[in-house]
């Protein structure tokens, strides 16, 4: 019997005017890895349009246990991640080298005759972060350089068009999802608030510890090595009448006892829900040459207690006014992050950017809800993310201003640079339109409320 028979799948007629066939490359070719990392090119090589939400393109391989969860991530596609999908499946009884795959879908686009998808950098991984043996995968192959591959096959609605299935039972009918949270919404209404207007006469203020912040002396990365974190750097100036806002102060002579930086961050204890921020962004120093690299930031985080630690979390605006890790000017970035290693260096996270200067004042708003993360700035989406970036555990909020090690210009001259906050706003569990966000600050204003926190401690 044919695999095809086995399988259960109909093969079209050689003839048909449909024909797509799959091009497929890794840039992890090693025996092991710590991640798989197909890259693949769907090219049409018929005579007829394809629609690609009618396309399935199966990856083939032996899982390292029956109870082994793998997870799927698009790093970087031409036809963008968002219309990408990633589905895993089973073969029962499977075979020596496939029991599993990993099916690739597509939520829109379309390839003419003789077009293709362009690269499509896709990787999935284990659950637990351990070593994949993929080596003894069917799909496998050390392949430098994008190729034809009948390793790996491509079906339109259920018909094959490319590739040989392994000789194995019967896939699974319907895929099951990699492991993501619970897409049902959380419930809405009063689950707590956190407002707070900042209006603390300095970094001395008591009631900044008793409002559940907490300014950072310890030492320690982002940024220069070495770098100190002086809560003198934390003020809150007076930025029009009476209203204040609190000031992060970061400041260098190009040596690291001579670089300062600050940050300030609130408890862990939030999760699901809409956080706010008014930020004043700078595209140069207060004093001081310009060029340096240097983050601005409103983020929040869970810490990572372990190399690729599952439960670590981050959602980032960071906004880099003179460009840096690769980027030669102002670039917005919104950052969804899964987890990361630091040695070797490897991230697990996805990010939108927008190449543009964001100097002044901007309403940045982030939604978590129902596995989605939704990035706001003045009211605009800025950038949706979701599947395994979604974070799982409670969170600290976080504002901080920090440059970045090797950015620094070739000047000892100190130069000063400022990020200011208007307000930080929360709701949890609650989705909430940027519009309505800035009426319920204004509410408080209004009201003369400088400071709520009623979201109950993690």
């Amino acid at each position: 019997m044919s695999a095809l028979a086995v399988i259960g799948l109909v093969a079209l007629p050689a003839e048909a005017a449909t024909a797509v066939k799959v091009q497929y490359k890794t840039s992890a070719s090693g025996a092991q890895a710590d991640q798989v990392e197909p890259w693949l090119n769907l090219v049409n090589t018929g005579t007829t349009a394809v629609a690609l939400n009618t396309v399935k393109v199966r990856y083939y391989f032996k899982a390292e246990s029956a109870s082994q969860q793998y997870r799927f991530a698009c790093s970087w596609a031409v036809v963008g991640c968002a219309t990408i999908t990633g589905t895993f499946g089973t073969i029962s009884p499977g075979t020596a080298t496939a029991d599993r795959y990993l099916e690739i879908g597509f939520t829109s686009g379309s390839l003419a005759p003789g077009a293709s998808t362009s690269d499509m950098q896709l990787r999935f991984y284990r659950a637990d972060w351990q070593r994949i043996t993929q080596s003894d995968d069917y799909s496998f192959g050390a392949q430098a350089s994008y190729a034809d591959w009948n390793k790996i096959t491509v079906y339109q609605s259920g018909a094959l068009l490319w590739g040989n299935a392994p000789a194995g039972g019967n896939p699974s009918p319907s895929p099951s999802p990699s492991a993501s949270p619970s897409t049902s919404p959380p419930p809405g209404g009063n689950n707590g608030v956190v407002f707070d207007d900042f209006s603390y006469t300095s970094h001395t203020d008591p009631n900044i510890n008793a409002h559940n912040w907490t300014i950072r002396t310890n030492q320690g990365g982002p940024g220069i090595p070495g770098a100190t974190w002086p809560a003198s750097n934390v003020t809150f100036p007076t930025v029009s009448g009476s209203n204040k806002a609190l000031q992060l102060k970061s400041v260098t002579d190009g040596t690291s006892s001579g670089t300062q930086q600050s940050e300030v961050l609130h408890q862990r204890k939030f999760l699901e829900g809409t956080y706010a921020a008014r930020v004043f962004f700078t595209d140069t120093p207060t004093t001081g040459p310009d060029g340096d690299h240097i983050v601005q930031t409103f983020f929040t985080i869970t810490p990572l207690n372990q190399d690729l630690d599952p439960n670590y979390s981050e959602q980032d605006f960071e906004y880099l006014p003179n460009g840096g890790w690769g980027e030669p000017a102002n670039i917005m970035y919104a950052t969804s992050w899964e987890t990361y290693r630091n040695e070797p260096w490897l991230a697990v996270n996805t990010h939108t950017a927008n190449r543009i200067s964001y100097a002044g004042w901007h309403d940045l708003v982030l939604q978590v809800s129902g596995g989605e993360i939704k990035y706001y700035i003045d009211g605009q989406l800025f950038a949706t993310h979701g599947g395994d970036y979604y974070p799982e555990t409670v969170q600290s909020v976080n504002f901080n201003l920090w440059f970045i090690s090797g950015g620094l210009v070739g000047s000892s001259t100190q130069r000063q640079w400022i990020q200011q906050v208007d307000w930080f706003y929360h709701a949890k569990n609650e989705v909430v339109a940027p519009a309505t966000v800035i009426q319920r600050v204004n509410n408080y204003r209004t009201a003369g409320t400088s400071w709520v926190d009623t979201v109950p401690a993690s």
